[in-house]
Parts: structure tokens; sequence; C-alpha cells
């Protein structure tokens, strides 16, 4: 990476998957066969009955904290991953962002319906916008790819955490490039994104980063006595995010 290499993360990858092998790190497996392979188990296999019959309460809280969860972790994946592509405008939003936003809608949906676990925008597209990507290209490339994992889970599974992680605290790297333009100087302004950026490992989560990043920085415009510059949606999101947190701990 730091000499310019192309495919620099991928090639990082794959040596360190081959040094795993003699270190017992990297296991292969003993035999690559489709017989296993069928979504019988969890296609369209939706329990509305068991979710029903737990409540009102239970139903609500979970329906608003993956709504909450999946819409902004999309967001703010979006909005990383664009301003490192150079995709946002003078304003820092993305235009069109509103076709990636139903794109990922559907693909939730679809993603529920085959049993899979939720279907979203990952920040590892980092990886391929820093060497170049832009036109989505790229994003078709890895979907086929994907598509083949189906029935090559044995030989994609060979890849150990140890040869991802490095790559994923380069996109970490890559992802906070965008902070230096944050008006440190500015605590109204500075308070909400530190929350924002350190909450995301401290829970692990960015959702709940950008959660206390909105709460913060309502709370302190509202004390600043600045609430008409508030948008109403901010207002909204806030109160949903609260709501979030206290119907989640009950």
């Amino acid at each position: 990476m730091a000499c310019g290499v192309k495919a620099a993360m991928l090639i990082g990858i794959l040596i360190t998957t081959v040094i795993g092998i003699p270190m017992g790190l990297t296991v292969m497996p003993e035999e690559i066969t489709l017989s296993s392979f069928s979504l019988a188990p969890t296609f369209l296999k939706m329990d509305f009955p068991g979710l029903l019959g737990m409540g009102v309460l239970p139903l609500v809280t979970a329906i608003i904290t993956f709504s909450i969860c999946d819409m902004f972790d999309t967001v703010g994946t979006l909005i990383g991953t664009a301003g490192n592509a150079g995709m946002l405008d003078e304003n820092g939003e993305l235009p069109r962002g509103d076709r990636a936003l139903v794109a990922d809608a559907l693909a939730t949906c679809v993603g529920a319906c085959m049993g899979t676990s939720t279907v979203t925008t990952f920040v590892e597209s980092s990886t391929g916008i820093s060497e170049g990507a832009r036109t989505g290209l790229s994003s078709m490339v890895v979907s086929l790819c994907f598509l083949a994992s189906c029935v090559l889970a044995p030989v994609a599974g060979i890849i150990p955490s140890a040869a991802t992680a490095p790559a994923l605290i380069i996109v970490g790297i890559l992802m906070l490039k965008a902070a230096a333009r944050i008006d440190w100087g500015d605590f109204e302004i500075a308070m909400p994104c530190f929350l924002t950026i350190a909450m995301m490992p401290f829970a692990y989560s960015i959702t709940d980063g950008i959660g206390f990043g909105f709460i913060s920085w309502v709370v302190i415009k509202l004390f600043r006595g600045k609430a008409k510059e508030v948008p109403v949606l901010m207002y909204i999101l806030s109160v949903l995010f609260v709501a979030m947190y206290i119907l989640s701990n009950l």
C-alpha cells in the first residue's frame, strides 16, 4: 500500500493465507463437495406466529431497532465510501444516493426471504475504491464472486481471519481520511464528530456511533439556544435513537 502497488490488499491476503498453512492458521478443507448445498432449511422459513406471539412491545422494539441499525449502517457506509471516491458534492451530499438506499432495502428484504443475516452495504467496498473503482463494475465482479462462493464455500473458507484482519485495518485508515475535513476548532461540531467516530469501535456499531453523534449535536444546539438551526428530521431521528436505546434495554 505504501509503495502504491495495485491490488496490494488482495496480494497481502493471499500471501498471509499461504504463510498461515505451515503455522496452522490456514485450515485446508478435507473435501470440496456440493452435496450439502441447499437453501431448503432457510428459504422462506419466516415464523410469523412466533413473532406475533411475543407481544406488541418486543415486536415494536425489534422493528425500530433493526430498521434504524440497517438504515444508518448503510447511510454511514455510503457517505464514507463515497467520500473516499470523491463522489460527494460541495455540500457533502451523495447525488442519487436514494437509488443506493433502495437497492440496499430490496437486498435486505430478499436476503431475509433467503434466510441469511441482514444484507447491507459493507465498508469493505473501500478496498475497491482505493484501487480506482468508480463505475460499479467492480461491484458486479464481486457479486459474481459471491455467487461462486455459494458453491465453493470450502475454498472460500480457507482464508483465515488473520489474513483479512490487516486488510480491515487498512480500510479503517482509508475511511478516517475524511476526518481531516472536520472543523475541530468548533466544539459544537467537534464533539458530535468525535463521539460518532469513537463510539463506532466502542459499541462495535456504525449505527450507535451515528446515534450518539446525532443526539449530542441536537442537545448542544438546544442548550446553546439554537433550536431553530436543527432540522425537524434531526429531532425525529434523535428521538427514535433514544427510544431504541430505552426499548432495547427493557
